[in-house]
């Protein structure tokens, strides 16, 4: 059962499984396992840190040799080589560090690449069904602010963890060295501040997976807002103010979130700061103290009071690593959310081969049942079809009979539940997905076209494809001589989604591309329904050039235009109630025949 969580409005609300997969516990082993492949880069960056670290804890003992030998006994030369030893130390550690910090970069941008990519390629495997549930605002936040808001921990991390603690180790001995009661002084702060670390770590972690939350809101705020088609809602509805006042509040919440990412926890860093400020002056009394009069030198304790202030840095960005790993989890948990989302739809283990060029096209349905996830009541149920190549057949039927669920199927963006769909006696479960695209082409009613040039919407089908063979299938999809009028040509940009053309130009655009990619089996979803009588007519002879030659699959509510198909098969309720040819279901009498009239 979903537990309740405080809504916007101050109101419970339910809490999603996709919320809980968020505060799930990633294991750092997983973690760690994203730098596995740069194990010898990340070997060098430790190897580097521990020689730049070791060699720094040289700087206090000249610093002590200068104060105890040098200046009192006026010896020259022994102070211009201690001196000139500081010098090459500190040119020594710095030209080290700037290599370090290349390294370690490039490696945790490349880990940064590939998350990305592997979260971009694992979502675009996804089927249909987990875009119709998801937002699109919420997959782009994954990507960008989640994958962006682990940048720093990804890529400065482990050479932070290295650096950090070689230092404080090297800065430990260093000090036990020169005096070891004196350290125990210095470290008896250490227990209080981890103590407190692991508190504001636990702390940033919950605020970062709200703020997270927040963002991707945000994002889908933008998305519905300022997309074209969102614009133009919000503008014939009047909802402008209101859409402003939904940013607004979120972005106030998310201003909210960050403030308290930021403040978590700084006045417990605070009075760490104040207490290592005050350890000094505890060692100079100590220093002064009776029992400890005459055992330590000047120069000994000047130089034991500089590590002890360098230790200070180190020590603290050490705990702050682990207050920004801990707190990059929430994001972790995120990414491996959709990394671990399963594919429904997905290639074969072991593919049949096929030649998409040497495909007849004879498509069937045999015994075909499908299922919405959630729905109760099949969407198509005990479905058979048979369409040999090179003919048509035409899907009629009320709304929600199944006819786009059936088109869907031969698409395989779902599988059927039961039965099976072939292409030449092979079920599509069996094809590539990318042999099964250059198959079965499809045309649907809503055309989307990219915010490019009209040249590369229609290379987008077929990249490899030169300018005569775009301009020939645009002259046979009759819209040619529409591209050719536009100040740019081919080169015009078509704006976002296509919205400078009609929905009759963008249909032909939409069969230029099909055309472009040459399937054996062509798929038109109610393609013309949303046409005026005229630019029907205008598509419906690009559709017959497109048509020639291969296997059709048509779904219209107008039955005008499916009146010549081979065969016609009626749906209800996702079951076939009759088929046959145009003619033979009028003299039934029956359900095609009370559509068509």
């Amino acid at each position: 059962m979903e537990a309740p969580r405080e809504g916007r409005g101050g109101g419970p609300r339910t809490v999603t499984p996709a919320e809980k997969a968020q505060a799930r516990q990633v294991p750092l082993r997983r973690v760690g396992a994203l730098f596995g492949a740069h194990r010898r880069q990340l070997a060098l960056v430790v190897a580097i840190i521990v020689a730049s670290s070791v060699l720094a804890m040289a700087s206090p003992f000249l610093l002590r040799t200068v104060i105890d030998q040098a200046l009192p006994e006026r010896d020259l030369a022994l102070l211009s080589w201690l001196v000139l030893g500081m010098v090459g130390v500190a040119a020594v550690t710095a030209v080290l560090g700037v290599v370090q910090t290349w390294i370690s970069t490039r490696v945790g941008q490349e880990v940064m690449h590939r998350l990305r990519t592997d979260v971009f390629a694992h979502l675009h495997r996804q089927s249909i069904g987990f875009f119709t549930r998801t937002r699109t605002g919420e997959v782009q936040s994954r990507i960008t602010n989640d994958i962006g808001g682990m940048q720093t921990v990804v890529t400065s991390t482990a050479t932070s963890i290295a650096a950090n603690l070689t230092t404080v180790v090297a800065t430990a001995v260093a000090m036990v060295a020169l005096s070891w009661r004196l350290s125990l002084v210095s470290l008896v702060v250490l227990p209080p501040a981890i103590w407190l670390t692991r508190r504001v770590a636990r702390m940033r972690r919950e605020i970062t997976t709200q703020r997270q939350r927040e963002l991707a809101d945000l994002n889908v705020t933008i998305e519905e807002g300022l997309s074209i088609s969102g614009v133009q809602l919000s503008k014939t509805l009047g909802a402008g103010p209101a859409l402003v006042d939904r940013f607004t509040a979120s972005s106030a919440r998310l201003v909210d979130l960050e403030l308290r990412s930021e403040l978590a926890g700084r006045w417990r860093m605070a009075s760490m700061s104040v207490i290592f400020a005050a350890i000094p002056a505890v060692i100079y009394l100590s220093a002064g103290l009776p029992g400890a009069a005459g055992t330590l030198s000047i120069g000994t304790l000047v130089a034991f009071t500089a590590l002890q202030g360098g230790l200070f840095r180190p020590l603290m960005g050490l705990l702050n690593v682990g207050v920004s790993v801990t707190a990059s989890l929430a994001l972790f948990a995120r990414i491996f959310e959709y990394l671990d989302l399963p594919v429904e739809v997905d290639d074969p283990a072991r593919p049949v081969p096929v030649d998409p060029a040497r495909v007849r096209g004879h498509l069937r349905f045999e015994d075909v049942t499908f299922s919405y996830p959630g729905s109760d009541t099949a969407a198509v149920a005990g479905v058979n079809l048979d369409v040999p190549a090179g003919t048509s057949l035409a899907l009629v039927g009320e709304t929600g009979s199944g006819k786009s669920t059936l088109a869907a199927l031969i698409t395989r963006f779902h599988d059927p539940a039961a039965g099976r769909v072939t292409i030449d006696g092979v079920d599509l479960r069996d094809l590539r997905l990318a042999d099964l695209a250059a198959v079965v082409g499809v045309v649907s009613q809503e055309t989307y076209l990219l915010h490019t040039t009209v040249r590369e919407n229609l290379r987008y089908a077929r990249p490899g494809a030169t300018d005569a063979e775009i301009e020939a299938a645009a002259r046979a999809a009759q819209i040619h001589d529409l591209i050719a009028a536009l100040p740019d040509g081919y080169d015009t940009v078509v704006g976002s989604r296509g919205h400078r053309f009609s929905g009759g130009e963008k249909q032909r655009l939409a069969i230029a591309r099909t055309l472009l990619r040459d399937p054996r089996i062509l798929v038109l979803d109610e393609a013309t329904s949303a046409l005026d009588t005229e630019t029907e007519r205008a598509v419906q002879r690009a559709f017959d050039e497109l048509s020639r030659g291969r296997t059709v699959i048509t779904i219209a509510h107008r039955l005008s235009t499916v009146r010549d198909a081979d065969q016609i098969a009626v749906l209800d309720h996702g079951r076939i109630v009759e088929s046959g040819t145009h003619q033979s279901l009028l003299d039934r009498h029956g359900r095609y025949a009370a559509l068509a009239a």
